[in-house]
């Protein structure tokens, strides 16, 4: 394995990428989709579960590992990767998502942003300098610059103060940064959903000469169509030889549409979510288990699947532990999902170097349209 980190782009169907990155802790094959491990935990899984299911990648979060237990804890305990028992390479975000949507009397300026924790208000400030300190303490191997997250729909000119905002954090997390062997900070492509916006803060961005580019600001309430224009737009403007990643998305749908875009990397905590609130994704598209008509079918949630989760339980059991609270229910829901959506990756990336991902988009969709009802 490589002691340093790299991006190759092994090759393309349309705009689709295949690529690999190398770490010293493992590759990451892309495209990707990186289960969310918020607080040192992918909620409901083992860690060896999320590995056993194909995850080279998983995302821990800036904010709250800062709040409880603590970055300095986490570096004393051997850092991140020991804390939480996961080997392979781990990509944190900046915090500054969090903390503009979780934190109470939040005060922005052009240092950072001063809060108060929404666990016990205790007071707190993140600058860019800060949240790339934090990320250090925990020993990440892909690392975020802080920016300004703001909500859709937005006046232009508050969404440009935020660009521009987000862009003098980029250059100067990247000095905090500086050059380390083995890691990578990513910036954050800002501009809501104005097109010259996105330009301008992509060109900027790729001026730096950075590892690798995040698209951030998307799936915060907009449609689908305005994140694909977004993407349209933005992705011709990054640098072919560095891996591109849409920070907290999304559907299989949505990760299907942005592959076809140019997009490598993917995060977003809907698949354990969904799970444990008893939703399934599935090959025949997204079952509810709480709905009354599971309650006497005997047939599995796939029977293609190789997830125990997915072929060893009813759908009447899985039902019934979804009607009872019974916590395992969440547990084997949340496993069936993060499989299907490592299938759909590893599946994904096998369409593109054979040149049939349009294909492969097209049958899979038929699929999810097809649904799961049968005669009992």
């Amino acid at each position: 394995m490589t002691d340093r980190f790299q991006f190759n782009l092994i090759c393309t169907d349309g705009e689709a990428r295949r690529g690999e990155i190398t770490t010293p802790r493992g590759r990451i094959r892309t495209p990707a989709f990186m289960p969310v491990g918020t607080a040192a935990t992918v909620k409901a899984m083992y860690m060896d579960q999320v590995r056993d299911l194909g995850s080279d990648v998983i995302l821990g979060n800036t904010y709250h590992l800062m709040l409880r237990p603590g970055a300095e804890r986490i570096a004393r305990l051997g850092g991140l990767h020991k804390f939480s028992a996961w080997e392979g390479p781990i990509l944190t975000d900046s915090g500054g998502f969090q903390v503009m949507s979780l934190a109470s009397l939040r005060k922005l300026s052009e240092d950072g942003v001063e809060f108060r924790s929404h666990i016990d208000g205790s007071p707190h400030m993140l600058t860019p300098e800060r949240s790339i300190e934090i990320q250090g303490l925990l020993d990440s191997d892909i690392q975020m610059q802080l920016d300004e997250c703001i909500s859709l729909p937005a006046e232009r000119d508050e969404i440009e103060r935020a660009m521009e905002l987000s862009l003098r954090w980029a250059e100067r997390s990247a000095r905090a940064f500086g050059t380390q062997d083995g890691k990578a900070m990513f910036g954050i492509v800002q501009g809501g959903d104005v097109p010259d916006l996105r330009i301008r803060s992509a060109r900027e961005l790729a001026g730096m000469e950075l590892k690798g580019y995040s698209i951030g600001g998307l799936a915060v309430g907009e449609p689908q169509e305005v994140m694909l224009t977004v993407l349209d737009i933005t992705c011709p403007e990054l640098p072919a030889e560095k891996p591109r990643y849409l920070m907290g998305v999304g559907t299989p749908d949505d990760i299907l549409q942005s592959v076809a875009r140019g997009v490598d990397m993917f995060d977003c905590v809907m698949p354990t979510r969904a799970g444990r609130h008893g939703m399934a994704f599935t090959r025949r598209g997204k079952i509810n288990l709480k709905n009354a008509r599971h309650a006497d079918d005997h047939r599995p949630l796939d029977e293609e699947s190789d997830c125990p989760a997915a072929m060893d339980y009813s759908r009447a059991y899985l039902h019934h532990l979804v009607r009872s609270n019974e916590s395992l229910g969440g547990m084997l829901l949340t496993w069936n999902n993060l499989a299907y959506y490592q299938w759909l990756m590893e599946n994904t990336r096998s369409a593109i170097e054979r040149g049939g991902f349009s294909d492969f988009c097209q049958s899979t969709r038929e699929s999810w349209d097809r649904g799961d009802i049968e005669a009992l």
